[in-house]
């Protein structure tokens, strides 16, 4: 029969492809496929009858532009003049498909039926411009074809609104592929929908051809699309990251980061030109008024044309290399778009700036990255113009560029972009708005390559603050920024911001210049806010904006004030764990973080202060944290300290999905988990089996820092992957060694953590045979976190 034959054949191919490698293996497996259904439809068409005069077996979409991939639906079209008994006779072309199992997407029409549909339907008028002849009457499908894409021409501006909304619509859904770590190849924006909106537009003459670059990404999102449904097996557009490692393998590619640029870059070239052809298209005679848009003056030799930024009359982009600028400025600061004739006018004449740039030069940047979020559209204007990198020349190194962190929302390039726009919210709270900008646009300039990004940041961001003719004391204070944007964030999360040496580091770092500080504040608050939802939490920013209170203290040399080191309340709780032998717990607060900044707090984020008490010599962190993950709490910090007989742990937790868990269930864990009655290791296994899922490939590393913490201690500094109980199990480590924890913190990147513990022995210093066992144990822990299955 000849579905099953088709159906075995297609697969013998798929089997026969499987060992190419590079895109040129893609492209001939979907010319292969192509082939092949071709000759099993044209041979179904002449047992059926398809082969009379007046009958025309034709195909749309994949088929029908020679796209086809792995497992698509096949699109048929029964063309006919008036042939009564079609019935049967289509029945005997579809029915050994359906049989198969291949989806097929059939109609039966008449060439003025296939017109009034079209007419009537967007969506099918624009399928059928792809209308191609397989069997049958050929002079048929060539005049339908031809019919259909001529009523096109005329109809076509009527259904640009359609056209539009649509595609919106979709993108809401579907995301952006350059921004989306599960990119939809297909229905995203920037994906091959997209493209044949460019076709549909083009076969219209509302908008040129698609460019060489289109035609590139074209082929691009199509290789990918062909490798990932022959490696699954099935029709699924959805690309993930461990798909994604087996595809950019396929088509010879580094690794799925590679493949995440090269998608990147191919679909913001396709995004663009749809956001262009849709603003030519409509301002084209017969969808707007013909009346000449007026030409209103925005800055020297700029003008707003309409709804669009364009060239004034008397500009001469050959010799104002300010002029790009000031294009873009005015684009931004009215989010009109930038007019494509003016784009390729500059790109083609404008010069690179002089070095240094002259004041006003600088004048008209700060106000481009401090227009707001329409920066971003101007700024992917000049990038996609060539015009951005002639500005930037350091740009290309993060164009594109995926995050390594999952954390991460958007690639590099667009992150500092929306960092700029976190930051133009924040310019009156820093005294040099001027370099708070700067540094947003060039604080992660450093990455992509196998370095310290803030290090080498800094050595790019002085080099271009020459370029730009900053003084030496602002490119100075321009490149510590960038050297030290970390340093708030991963202190005040990471230390005990309480104790007077975290302070002093922080300070000491900063040579005590509190422009610098004030600048770090803003741009750690910008950059969290632009790297994803829920980054910037009330409990990140009270911790850092402590954090700075503090170090302003030192800098004015008031005292440190240490915080209070006993409430009555907890010498009550350590005064009752020592008296009745036992662990004692208290939930003190359950908030919703809030703030003095009404616009951090966040009304899903709860925080729960759980007061712990144990007599002295008894553990009282391991049993603590494997109560709050037992419960799905996530542990943020912890300090402990000792109190007559007593010791007392302050905890600060936020669940991972729900509520808090109930006081009395959680002191009742506690009491028992003290007293050995309570088996944690054994019921976070459970808990780890029943969530965790599929394994992760371990990583663990175990850093140590000294002059980090208060007396005797040093910091230990574990990184490793998110697990539950993970704390718990390093915290019961390092009891079994001997360590004495002052104070612990816990931050979550994405799936990894840092946790970090002010450790010091029982007895003796820290030298280095004792760091080396309590390493091997934290190690150890680390990794027994990992689920093993079962």
């Amino acid at each position: 029969m000849t579905g099953p034959g088709l159906v075995e054949a297609a697969n013998r191919l798929l089997d026969g492809h499987g060992a190419r490698s590079g895109r040129s293996g893609a492209v001939a497996l979907r010319a292969a496929l192509v082939d092949l259904y071709e000759f099993w439809l044209h041979r179904a068409a002449a047992a059926a009858g398809v082969g009379t005069e007046g009958v025309a077996l034709a195909a749309v979409g994949g088929l029908g532009r020679r796209e086809l991939v792995p497992f698509s639906d096949v699109d048929l079209v029964l063309l006919h003049t008036g042939r009564r008994d079609l019935g049967g006779l289509a029945e005997a072309v579809w029915y050994p498909l359906w049989d198969s199992g291949v989806g097929v997407d059939h109609s039966v029409r008449t060439p003025d039926e296939a017109l009034a549909v079209a007419a009537e339907d967007v969506r099918t008028a624009v399928g059928l411009l792809d209308l191609r002849h397989i069997a049958g009457d050929g002079a048929l499908t060539a005049r339908v074809r031809e019919a259909v894409r001529e009523q096109w021409r005329r109809l076509a501006r009527r259904a640009l609104p359609e056209l539009a909304s649509s595609a919106r619509r979709r993108w809401e859904r579907a995301g952006e592929i350059a921004q989306s770590a599960q990119p939809d190849l297909k229905h995203g924006r920037g994906g091959l929908r997209d493209v044949g909106l460019l076709d549909a537009l083009a076969a219209a003459q509302l908008a040129d051809r698609p460019s060489q670059e289109v035609t590139e990404a074209r082929r691009l999102l199509l290789d990918v699309r062909t490798e990932l449904r022959r490696n699954l097996r099935r029709d699924r557009d959805l690309l993930d990251p461990s798909q994604a490692e087996v595809v950019a393998d396929q088509l010879g590619l580094a690794d799925r980061f590679a493949l995440a640029r090269a998608l990147s870059g191919a679909s913001r070239a396709v995004a663009y030109a749809v956001d262009v052809a849709l603003r030519v298209a409509t301002r084209l005679p017969g969808t707007a008024s013909r009346r000449v848009p007026p030409r209103t003056p925005v800055d020297d030799g700029v003008v707003l044309h309409g709804a669009e930024v364009a060239l004034a009359r008397g500009a001469r982009p050959a010799r104002d290399a300010s002029l790009v600028l000031r294009v873009a400025a005015a684009s931004a600061t009215t989010s009109a778009p930038i007019a494509q004739g003016t784009l390729t006018a500059l790109a083609e004449s404008s010069p690179e700036p002089r070095t240094p740039w002259p004041a006003a030069a600088r004048d008209t940047l700060t106000r481009l990255l401090g227009a707001g979020e329409g920066l971003v559209p101007a700024v992917e204007a000049l990038d996609r113009a060539g015009l951005w990198g002639r500005l930037l020349p350091e740009w290309g190194a993060v164009r594109d560029l995926p995050p390594r962190e999952p954390v991460h929302t958007w690639t590099v390039d667009r992150h500092l972009v929306r960092t700029c726009v976190e930051a133009a919210r924040l310019t009156t709270t820093v005294s040099r708005p001027d370099l708070l900008l700067l540094a947003a646009l060039l604080h992660d300039i450093g990455k992509g390559r196998d370095t310290d990004h803030s290090e080498l940041g800094a050595r790019i961001t002085a080099r271009v603050a020459q370029r730009l003719g900053l003084s030496s004391r602002d490119g100075a204070l321009l490149a510590a920024v960038v050297r030290h944007h970390l340093l708030l964030p991963h202190t005040a999360t990471r230390r005990d911001i309480g104790e007077r040496a975290t302070v002093r580091r922080v300070v000491d770092t900063l040579d005590g210049d509190v422009t610098l500080l004030e600048l770090l504040h803003a741009l750690t608050e910008a950059d969290a806010r632009a790297t994803g939802p829920g980054v910037w939490t009330a409990w990140r920013a009270r911790l850092v904006g402590e954090l700075v209170a503090r170090c302003r203290a030192l800098m004015r040399g008031e005292p440190h004030a240490a915080p209070e080191r006993f409430t009555p309340a907890q010498r009550e709780l350590a005064a009752d764990a020592v008296r009745v032998g036992a662990g004692r717990a208290r939930v003190r607060t359950v908030q919703g973080a809030p703030t003095d900044n009404a616009a951090d707090a966040d009304p899903a984020e709860v925080l729960t202060t759980v007061e712990f008490a144990v007599p002295r010599g008894a553990s009282l962190l391991a049993p603590a944290t494997g109560v709050l993950a037992l419960n799905s709490m996530r542990v943020l910090s912890a300090v402990v300290r000792e109190h007559g007989g007593g010791v007392v742990g302050v905890l600060t937790a936020s669940p991972v999905f729900g509520g808090p868990p109930d006081p009395t269930l959680l002191r009742d864990q506690f009491a028992r988990a003290v007293a050995g009655r309570l088996d944690l290791r054994a019921r976070l296994a459970e808990k780890e089996r029943a969530y965790a899922g599929v394994a992760a490939t371990p990583r663990a590393a175990v850093l140590w820092f000294d002059d980090e913490a208060a007396d005797d201690a040093v910091v230990l500094e574990l990184r490793a992957v998110a697990r539950i109980g993970l704390l718990h199990r390093v915290a019961r480590a390092l009891d079994e060694h001997g360590a004495r924890v002052r104070w612990a913190k816990a931050a979550e990147l994405g799936g990894g953590v840092v946790d970090s513990f002010a450790v010091s022995p029982s007895r003796g210093a820290p030298d280095a045979a004792w760091r080396a066992r309590l390493e091997r144990a934290v190690l150890e822990a680390a990794l027994a976190a990992v689920p093993r299955g079962g």
